[in-house]
């Protein structure tokens, strides 16, 4: 078992997430179930799972959920492009989101790689 809150993907992934409900708390009051939900619940699920990775035996259970994660992180990325092109996000925060979604995607990307030449 690892320790999820040593591992600088999780920490990133996480402040990410605090960010984007920061940011959706000013989204249209009709998105609370639509968009704001969508974003929120595709953020936390990347801290989330890479946590649940941490907890389970082995690498390739840990790997597994590591992929749960970028999938995540790839819905939240639309989900940015959605809010931007809707002018619910600004462009500014759009480009700063996206940094952040591409560096833990790629973060992940090696961590996987490691983890599945380790096996």
């Amino acid at each position: 078992m690892r320790d999820f809150r040593k591992l600088k993907v999780w920490e990133k992934a996480h402040y990410l997430a605090l960010a984007i409900y920061q940011a959706t708390a000013s989204f249209p009051r009709e998105e609370v179930y639509g968009l704001t939900s969508q974003m929120r619940r595709a953020a936390t699920s990347v801290p989330a799972n890479i946590a649940e990775g941490c907890g389970r035996t082995g690498t390739v259970e840990l790997a597994r959920f590591l992929q749960i994660a970028m999938g995540s992180a790839s819905e939240l990325e639309y989900h940015l492009l959605l809010g931007r092109d809707l002018n619910f996000i600004s462009g500014v925060d759009y480009t700063r989101f996206v940094g952040q979604v591409t560096e833990i995607k790629q973060m992940l990307t090696s961590y996987i790689r490691r983890l599945k030449a380790s096996s």
